[in-house]
């Protein structure tokens, strides 16, 4: 069964990864960085999230020892996963529990909507998923006329608003409490139309809308945090309770999830239970954590199952030196204190998986060769702050380096026309090559500082490459002499030889 999946090639499809993308990350990117708003709704919450887990990391002693611990038993799993697969498979059923498998989106999003028809419903009710975003399980079932109504408060906030996510843990980070009042006023029946923006009346006001569906629902749809290998268990970590209800409510529960979330033993979890609140929501303890195995007889759903998702998963594996990225726990960490998600949002990956860990998942999943993908690896200024936050230990800047090489070597031999920049590098390859044409040059810098007026700043320079540095920084003016000029006053006759050095 699992082995049908090690070794298998990604078959993009929609959903496998860029479910959303229109256009490439720089494209993107230069129109969501016109939005005020969005800037001003990110940096508060980021900046929040941030101070909050630096707090309750900072109580730890043996945080990195925890990190390494994490790191270690998730490289365990990349190693030995098809035999891990083979023993979860095996509990998993033992307990009462159907396990299908799907090679991608196509395939796990038509299992779904089976499952779905044979209880004879049009309605389902789901708990937060990055699997079902991923595939785009929503938009396929709306399409075949099955209605996926959101749980997680975020989610129906995006959902509601007819828009999408734009992170992982906090779908709606870019929506501000006045925009969600709005989107709650125009979206939900009988809401009050004297709702305010203050938290506790929205959250009531979404409580309400959501308390009938719960009651009413024959299916619900999940996904799944951790899988435990050794016990056929599945978890799933939330904050609100929601999740609690679409888990043990309806009569049958249908769980997608990524071959990669197994984790071998249940004591793992001591390490993962600590690891993953704080990275994420900066809390100690989370607030809901539910576990199931199986079936229950008169406890819970009575028709469980498991779609096993590799989607990509598999090619993402097959990289020696970008596999680490199936370690991620989704705690979203890295896009917290990412500088380029903090001021483009999520939107602008066009990717399920937005930030720093979407610019590596995507491309090693469905392809940097992917025109989706390519220009995700360079959305990033390898500054180190998202390695530095993730709680096992995935070296982001290494795999986004890699995967630039990946696209170089990509490209490599396609015929094209000379880019701005392959043409400004032979420019720089020329004038570096000998030292009397980089003297030439070095003559013109009075003609800089001239242009950079009183102020002594260049703010406008033309073309693409020049002109979209000075879009957002000011260049200082040029010296008026080169140190090679002043070294041949200072330390020789003033003159040079044919090779550009003081004689």
């Amino acid at each position: 069964m699992s082995q049908v999946f090690v070794g298998m090639p990604a078959v993009p499809t929609h959903g496998s990864g860029n479910l959303f993308a229109t256009e490439s990350f720089p494209e993107a990117a230069h129109h969501e960085l016109r939005n005020d708003q969005l800037r001003s709704n990110l940096r508060h919450a980021t900046t929040s999230i941030r101070e909050k887990r630096a707090h309750v990391v900072g109580e730890l002693p043996d945080w990195e020892d925890l990190r390494s611990a994490g790191s270690a038993t998730k490289e365990a799993v990349m190693a030995g996963l098809p035999a891990l697969l083979e023993q979860f498979e095996a509990n998993f059923t033992a307990r009462g529990g159907i396990i299908h498998w799907a090679r991608d989106a196509a395939e796990a999003n038509r299992i779904v909507e089976s499952l779905v028809r044979e209880q004879d419903t049009d309605e389902v009710v789901k708990v937060k998923s990055m699997a079902t975003q991923e595939i785009g399980l929503n938009e396929y079932l709306d399409d075949r006329g099955i209605h996926a109504f959101e749980t997680d408060l975020a989610e129906l906030i995006v959902q509601l608003g007819h828009d999408k996510p734009s992170h992982i843990l906090v779908p709606a980070i870019h929506k501000n409490r006045s925009q969600i009042r709005d989107i709650f006023l125009q979206e939900m029946q009988d809401v009050d139309p004297n709702l305010s923006n203050d938290p506790r009346e929205l959250a009531m006001a979404a409580r309400a809308h959501l308390r009938r569906k719960f009651l009413s629902a024959k299916v619900a749809i999940s996904g799944a945090n951790f899988a435990l290998a050794d016990t056929g268990t599945l978890g799933v970590v939330e904050s609100e309770g929601n999740g609690r209800m679409c888990l043990t409510l309806p009569e049958t529960l249908i769980t997608v999830m990524g071959i990669e979330k197994l984790l071998p033993h249940a004591e793992d979890l001591e390490v993962f239970m600590q690891l993953l609140p704080r990275s994420s929501t900066g809390e100690r303890m989370n607030p809901y954590t539910s576990f199931w195995t199986g079936v229950t007889e008169d406890d819970g759903p009575q028709n469980v199952h498991l779609v096993m998702l590799d989607n990509g998963r598999t090619a993402a594996l097959a990289d020696v030196h970008g596999r680490s990225a199936l370690h991620c726990i989704r705690c979203s960490a890295c896009m917290n204190v990412c500088p380029v998600y903090e001021r483009t949002g999520g939107h602008a990956y066009g990717s399920t998986y937005p930030g720093p860990i979407g610019a590596i998942l995507s491309p090693l999943m469905t392809g940097i060769e992917a025109e989706e993908n390519n220009s995700l690896p360079y959305a990033s200024s390898l500054c180190g702050a998202c390695y530095d936050a993730c709680p096992v230990k995935i070296n982001i800047p290494e795999i986004l380096v890699h995967l630039r090489g990946e696209d170089v070597d990509a490209r490599r031999g396609k015929p094209r026309l000379p880019s701005e920049m392959d043409l400004m590098m032979k420019g720089v390859q020329w004038a570096f090559s000998s030292g009397a044409r980089l003297g030439l040059l070095e003559k013109a810098l009075p003609l800089g500082k001239l242009a950079a007026g009183r102020d002594k700043k260049i703010k406008r320079l033309p073309g693409h490459l020049a002109g979209g540095w000075t879009s957002s920084r000011d260049i200082p003016a040029p010296p008026t002499q080169s140190f090679r000029d002043w070294w041949a006053r200072e330390h020789g006759n003033g003159t040079t030889d044919s090779s550009g050095k003081a004689k």
